[in-house]
């Protein structure tokens, strides 16, 4: 229900904000991201079917060309490293985003070079765990107009996780294809609950982040001790 709301409600951060509290229950990234991914298939489709004239296409296209190599290198590297290993890279990485959420800080790029740096490492961290769209999304902030930034960025993590759940299949990765759908009527009221307050959040964007930053600090925190514990 959360990552539904965020997904919609932010235009981004299903996976970054729903996976850490996800890898709380139980399992790895390997078994979560799939489930994830296929919601995120499933409600994007639903958004774009009706908005999808509301896209930038030329500017989605030109940086596709920096994102998707480094996201298939994190693909593989998903599969290959230790579920261990991938944990402490999910809650690293965001209780990265926690602390600078909490201090009002924001991932800027003014120049075409880290421009192209953001790109190339949010793929990658797309490509590991899904988590990378704060860094990507904050290069599409520069060059893609409001009005069309939430249908781009929807069409963008459509393309990265159709690459993932493809190579998850050509691999033969565990897809727990029945949890999956039992879990979308749970996503679907998170996901129009989002769709209802978007405007409400972008107005609040400060507010709503440190608050959502405390609790990923938090939570991946916690996450981090039980699993040095365990």
């Amino acid at each position: 229900m959360w990552a539904g709301f965020v997904r919609t409600g932010l235009g981004f951060g299903g996976a970054a904000l729903g996976l850490p509290l996800m890898l709380l229950v139980g399992a790895s990234p390997v078994y979560w991201l799939p489930v994830i991914g296929l919601h995120l298939l499933f409600f994007s489709s639903l958004s774009l079917l009706k908005s999808i004239k509301e896209v930038d296409w030329a500017y989605l296209k030109s940086a596709l060309v920096w994102i998707i190599p480094p996201t298939l290198v994190g693909v593989f590297g998903l599969i290959a490293l230790p579920d261990r290993v991938m944990i402490v890279f999910v809650y690293s990485i965001t209780i990265f985003y926690g602390i600078i959420w909490i201090f009002n800080q924001k991932i800027t790029s003014h120049q075409p070079w880290v421009d192209k740096c953001l790109l190339i490492f949010g793929g990658y961290v797309a490509g590991t765990s899904l988590t990378g769209a704060p860094l990507i999304v904050a290069v599409f902030m520069h060059h893609v107009a409001r009005q069309y930034l939430r249908n781009t960025l929807f069409v963008l993590w459509f393309i990265l996780v159709s690459i993932k759940m493809l190579t998850f299949m050509a691999m033969d990765v565990m897809i727990d294809w029945q949890l999956s759908v039992l879990l979308i009527p749970m996503a679907a009221i998170g996901h129009v609950v989002g769709l209802k307050l978007h405007d409400k959040i972008i107005a609040n964007d400060q507010r709503f982040k440190k608050w959502i930053g405390s609790a990923l600090l938090l939570i991946s925190s916690f996450g981090l001790l039980k699993l040095f514990l365990s």
